[in-house]
């Protein structure tokens, strides 16, 4: 072999070598960045696909039908009007715990879809969310479970004070109030 030949083999070797480091690094922040941008809910997504890649190119599906939304702040008056709403659901919670908790579900969805967010599908809603509520998202799950106990009779009154706060908490991050909305009253 010459040295001609083995210089153009060390070249194409080295070039393979940088190409596949650049790949692993692009890799590697892609991850790092979707794991950053969806805490949780990038876990989640990596348990219930078949592969991280599966999971990450799910993530960035998110993020492209995120970008299509026509999402927007509330304006003060609305946000006053719903931090009132949610006082009285609350309040409500001490007579009616199992209307009120269906009223923080309503509520919650009625703010989503005030911000912009379609509203039809629970799953839809969930993946939505998850790109810049990743981390109130769990609330928003365990609430919707407890809230489809309550609608068939069969919740306890202690798991519905725990779905109001569980609706509590995605309410507050949906409508801007870093007080989260108050505490929750015991049943009476």
């Amino acid at each position: 072999m010459s040295s001609v030949t083995t210089t153009l083999a060390v070249i194409v070797i080295v070039l393979i070598i940088a190409a596949a480091v650049v790949m692993a690094v692009g890799r590697y922040r892609r991850s790092r960045d979707l794991r950053r941008r969806f805490g949780p809910e990038y876990d989640r997504a990596v348990a219930e696909q078949p592969s991280r890649r599966a999971a990450e190119r799910d993530l960035q599906g998110r993020e492209r039908r995120h970008a299509g939304l026509q999402l927007k702040e509330l304006e003060p008056e609305q946000r006053q009007r719903y931090a009132e709403q949610w006082q009285q659901t609350q309040a409500h919670f001490v007579e009616q715990p199992e209307a009120a908790t269906r009223e923080a579900d309503e509520l919650v969805t009625l703010v989503m879809a005030e911000r912009g967010y379609p509203v039809g599908d629970f799953d839809t809603q969930v993946q939505d969310l998850s790109v810049e509520h990743a981390e109130t998202l769990g609330h928003y799950r365990d609430a919707h479970e407890i809230n489809q106990i309550n609608e068939r009779g069969q919740a306890s009154t202690e798991q519905l004070r725990q779905a109001l706060m569980h609706y509590r908490i995605l309410f507050a991050d949906l409508v801007g109030d870093p007080r989260g909305g108050g505490p929750v009253p015991r049943h009476g």
